[in-house]
């Protein structure tokens, strides 16, 4: 009997995958091969159902004599395991990045005489099925834990800022295909600043902690990545002991704070505005008190070090980093406004040779020539694109005021518009 080999990285079965199924096991001998979590999450959506469970579910299916692992999208390492007869395989690879593996599928099936078929892909799960994917991923309890999870999959997670249900969707779906694989952001950014300039207010603190939940929910309500919340210094401590309740219920992965003390002031002016660095002690005493008042292990807060902006010197910033840690800190986020990631790149390779697991979060706003390739090399783990859609929005609707008030009508403003049914094709149940 003929040895049929095709892989899955689905963790939701529909029809369509029952009927290829069906068609293989007409074929010969089945052999499924299943994706790791790590290669799931590296082209599409976080895996609902590890792969463990994956496994168990696949063995249970008629027609499939073995399960195996495929540890990368790559197909090359178990065809040569195996040299199956026959891959069985969609139609629907043979554009953009797929189109490579495809091609690398084919010439190492020459070196045996093996086979490709492919059939016809079901396009459309029901509306059900996707309904159903989509409310399971926006589970408090399973978007929460997403970040975590994201972390241990991915050397680097690239994270888009979002201040609205808009911006939240412009990052939910945004997605980008080339000869290198596909490219989507990791998770969403909500930022004082953005949020805060969107409203017309200062960035102080002034908007208030109601207000940017009302922030979260309208993202929320229409998104399903994990959610990072920039929470500025943290507040007192009763506070952010509640606020840490509060996030972690609304389903929110993580937030960062900052060991800064007094009024807000944004870090990029630096130390020529009078900011002023917390206490290593009283610092460290709001993250445990934070991480004592969760519920569950998922939640996630980080320790943003202003060291760097403060001009207080790398020293400073590893002993103060390493004391976050040891207080729970689940994270460290090291800031610059340096033009250049030198200072950067040191830090890291300090905090790496005592500490190579903590996860460090960077925000290039300033140093923005280095790939996210480059910080994951450097040991970086998550890179925040802080500011982005709103610096981009503003320059975009100004233009169009003024053109509309230059001509006295809008027509001019129409090359600079998107259409009203591009924008409602973002927009769930259009």
């Amino acid at each position: 009997m003929k040895q049929v080999y095709i892989c899955f990285s689905t963790d939701i079965l529909h029809n369509g995958h029952l009927a290829i199924l069906k068609k293989a096991a007409a074929l010969g001998e089945v052999t499924v091969g299943l994706l790791t979590d790590e290669a799931v999450a590296s082209f599409k959506h976080y895996p609902l159902i590890p792969l463990e469970e994956r496994i168990q579910m696949f063995e249970s299916l008629k027609g499939v004599s073995s399960v195996v692992v495929q540890e990368e999208l790559d197909y090359t390492t178990i065809l040569r395991r195996l040299k199956p007869d026959i891959v069985v395989h969609g139609d629907d690879w043979q554009v953009g990045y797929q189109a490579n593996i495809r091609q690398k599928v084919v010439e190492v099936l020459r070196e045996w005489g093996g086979e490709l078929v492919e059939y016809p892909y079901t396009h459309t799960p029901t509306e059900e099925t996707l309904s159903n994917l989509d409310q399971l991923l926006s589970l408090p309890e399973s978007r929460r834990s997403r970040l975590r999870k994201l972390l241990a999959y991915k050397p680097c997670l690239s994270v888009m800022e979002a201040h609205n249900g808009l911006t939240g969707l412009i990052v939910e779906k945004t997605v980008v295909e080339s000869e290198k694989g596909r490219r989507q952001f990791d998770a969403m950014w909500v930022s004082s600043l953005c949020d805060s300039t969107a409203k017309g207010k200062p960035d102080i603190e002034l908007v208030d902690m109601t207000s940017r939940l009302n922030t979260l929910e309208e993202i929320m309500e229409v998104t399903t990545k994990p959610i990072i919340l920039d929470g500025d210094t943290g507040g007192q401590v009763e506070h952010f002991v509640y606020n840490v309740q509060t996030l972690e219920r609304m389903g929110i992965s993580a937030i960062i704070i900052e060991d800064k003390k007094g009024l807000k002031k944004n870090s990029l002016f630096g130390a020529g505005v009078g900011q002023t660095q917390d206490s290593i002690e009283d610092f460290c005493q709001k993250i445990t008190a934070g991480k004592n008042a969760q519920k569950t292990r998922d939640f996630m807060i980080i320790a943003r070090c202003e060291s760097l902006i403060l001009e207080q010197g790398m020293e400073d910033a590893l002993t103060r980093c390493h004391a976050y840690v040891k207080a729970g800190a689940d994270g460290v986020m090291i800031h610059s406004r340096q033009k250049t990631p030198d200072e950067v790149f040191a830090f890291c390779k300090a905090f790496r040779s005592a500490d190579p697991k903590t996860p460090i979060i960077v925000v290039p706003t300033t140093y923005n020539d280095v790939t996210e390739e480059e910080f994951a090399a450097h040991g970086v783990n998550v890179v925040i694109h802080a500011n982005h859609l709103i610096r981009s929005a503003f320059p975009a609707m100004q233009a169009t005021a003024r053109t509309i008030l230059e001509n006295g009508r809008s027509r001019e403003a129409d090359k600079l518009c998107m259409s009203i049914k591009e924008i409602l094709s973002l927009l769930p149940n259009q």
